[in-house]
This record gives C-alpha cells, structure tokens and sequence, in this order.
C-alpha cells in the first residue's frame, strides 16, 4: 500500500489529490531555476483559490498572477488578490464594471491587447468611466520557417513593423498606458522534447534551438522599440513552465509565468531536465474484472485539451504495469485497464495524473491535500466555489 492509499483510505472515490510535500519541492525548483526573475503564476493551471495563496506566499520573487478570464479576475480581486495580468484578450462590458470597482480601490490589474481593435474598446470603457488602463502588449515569438511554421497562431505581432503600426494607431488613445510587454515562447514552453512519435524527437531539438536565436532577437528588439514610446513599461513577461530554464537567461525578460510545473501533470514529464514531482492525481475504485488481468474503474474520461492524440489521456501511474485498451481508452462513466502483473481486485483503488494542470480542477470541486501518510485536509477548486469561467 502506498501512502496515499493509507492518507485517504476514508475518502469516496472517485477524488482529486495533492500532495504538499510534492508541491514544496516543486515551489522550490521554481524559486531556484528562475533565479532574480519574477514569478508570475498562471492561474489556469492551479484553479484554486486556496493553492494561489499557498504557492504566492512561498515563492522568492512573486510578481503577481496572470489570469485567463474577465470574470475570474473579478473574483478574483473580489476575494483580495491583486497585481493580475489578464493573460487573453477578451471584449466583454459586464466584467468590467466590477473591475473598474477594484481598480479605484488602487487594485492593480493589466490587460493583453495585440490588436488596435482590443485596445480601443479598452480606451473607450475607459473614456467612459474616466479612468486610464493598464495594458500588455502580446508579442508573437513563433518561428516561421516557410515550411514548417513552428509556434502558435494568437497574436498577429510577428516583426517589429506590426508593432510601429499598432503603437502609431494608438497615438491617439488617453484612456490607456502601456505598462507591460509579453512574449511567450510557446513553442519552447508548450511543446515537449520527447513527442509520441520518437521520430520526431531531433527536429522538434533543432526546431527549438533555431526558434531560441529568433527569439532572443526579435523579443529584445521589440521591447527596446516599445519602451522608447512608452517609458512606464513595468515588466516585460516571458516563458512557461516547458522554457524556465532558457527564459530566466534572457536579459530582456523580468518576469516567467509559471503554472504547470507546481502541479508536474503527465504531459511535463516528457521534457528533458525539469526534476520535479507529480503533485496531483486522482483516484477510481476498481468495480468490474471481466478477466484476471483486465479491471474495470469507475469515471476516467477526464481528457486535456489541445490537438487531439494518446498524449491528452490520463495517465494511469499506481500501481505500476496499468495501460488502457486500444479500442476503448479513458471512458466516460468507466476505465477499463490491462493490469499486467493481474494484482487488482474489486474495490482497489487506481492513482492517475492528469495530462494537463489546472483542467483537473474542473472536473472536481476539492483536492484533498496530504503530506505522507496524514491526511491535512481538502483545497477548494474553481468548481468548489462555484465558478465555472471557461
């Protein structure tokens, strides 16, 4: 028996975990890797209220949080947090009202823009209510190599050109400063070095090294050339939980939003030099055995978003020698396994990590939190509050 089998053996199951003591050390990579930089924590990937306290209050250098929705931030700042990057464009009024709220209460809130459009609508509310707001500019770092383009398709900032284009269209916008820059390298932090497909292990290597050098430059250049007509830049962001290790050596750079690796799901163990722990899992009780070496749990189909493919699927980690059945896979209402060494039995339990961080968080309205074998209690998600954004 393993020890969380010991430290929620009076739970039912299905449930959601964690495990601080897992947690710590992987706080403690974080403040270590990213060194003088700031940390800024992705919110997507934690989703609970109590576990941005925890993880905020043990960080070297916290810079705050980025959020991923208008109506999460306002909860968010109605619960007391504050210095909140909205990390996504977004173009809804109702929001916004109870944000403007906070922010004469001197909360501090920034808005991504990477479009005219996006920073006009946010000028006029501003217009309206009298108030100047904070914005970001989202510069997209991806490669284009002609035949293969290697990133992704968010913002349309690709040269420093579209960016002397945006800021000469803004000249004429009073209800906004520009305070922050980002540029995410998503195509370093998001994709892993070891894919499904082996074959593709020493391109996607050359991919990142070739994509690094771009945007090591084009970052640089484009920050440079933003502060020159905005003077109040107050960090510039940059990195995930995939690129710490290059993101905290890039001088431009302030700040690293980090989110999934607290968490440490299944899909970040296929990245190379990130020792961290898997805090979080969740269980399913064995409920059928049609043969000796396959059981049946109950619940699994608790899939991660993004491009579909086998890497999205639950991983299925204690007890060891578990591997789903090609033609069914992680079910809906039930997760029929191979149980090759032929030890489970009705009633067992079965320990999974979540392809991706936060996403475990809506499926669950608690993760009950242990350190080894003693059990310390429940932490409330989004979906134990009752909030549902996205």
């Amino acid at each position: 028996m393993n020890e969380a089998e010991i430290a929620y053996a009076h739970l039912k199951r299905p449930f959601a975990c964690i495990d601080l003591n897992a947690l710590d050390l992987n706080i403690a990579y974080v403040n270590n890797a990213c060194g003088s930089k700031g940390v800024r924590i992705a919110t997507k990937s934690i989703r609970s209220m109590q576990l941005l306290h925890y993880i905020h209050s043990r960080l070297k250098n916290p810079a705050g949080f980025m959020t991923f929705d208008l109506n999460e931030t306002a909860r968010l700042l109605d619960e007391g947090f504050t210095d909140l990057l909205v990390g996504y464009p977004q173009l809804e009024t109702l929001p916004m009202e109870q944000i403007i709220a906070h922010l004469r209460n001197g909360r501090q809130v920034t808005f991504m823009i990477d479009s005219f459009e996006q920073w006009s609508w946010l000028d006029s509310i501003g217009a309206e209510h009298s108030i100047v707001f904070d914005v970001c500019i989202d510069l997209n770092v991806s490669s284009d190599f002609k035949v293969i383009y290697f990133g992704t398709k968010r913002s349309p900032l690709t040269s420093t050109l579209q960016v002397v284009e945006l800021l000469t269209k803004a000249r004429t916008l009073t209800n906004t400063k520009v305070t922050g820059i980002m540029g995410y390298e998503a195509q370093i932090a998001g994709i892993p070095d070891t894919p499904v497909e082996q074959w593709q292990k020493k391109v996607i290597k050359q991919l990142k090294i070739r994509s690094q050098q771009h945007i090591s430059s084009f970052r640089k250049e484009a920050v440079n050339l933003i502060k020159k007509t905005y003077s109040d830049v107050r960090f510039v962001n940059g990195g995930g939980s995939g690129s710490i290790a290059f993101t905290s050596e890039q001088q431009e750079v302030t700040e690293i939003t980090v989110g999934s690796a607290f968490y440490f799901p299944a899909l970040f163990s296929r990245y190379e030099n990130l020792p961290l722990q898997p805090s979080t899992a969740f269980g399913l009780r064995v409920t059928r055995k049609p043969e000796d070496k396959i059981i049946v749990c109950h619940g699994g189909g608790y899939i991660a978003s993004g491009a579909c493919g086998t890497d999205k699927n639950p991983v299925p980690f204690w007890p060891e020698n578990l591997t789903y059945l090609k033609n069914e896979g992680a079910g809906e209402v039930q997760t029929p396994l191979k149980d090759s060494n032929g030890t489970l039995q009705i009633g067992d339990t079965v320990y999974f990590r979540h392809a991706k961080a936060g996403e475990l968080c809506e499926r669950f309205p608690v993760l009950h939190a242990r350190r080894g074998t003693t059990y310390e209690g429940p932490y409330t998600t989004y979906r134990g509050e009752g909030d549902c954004f996205l």
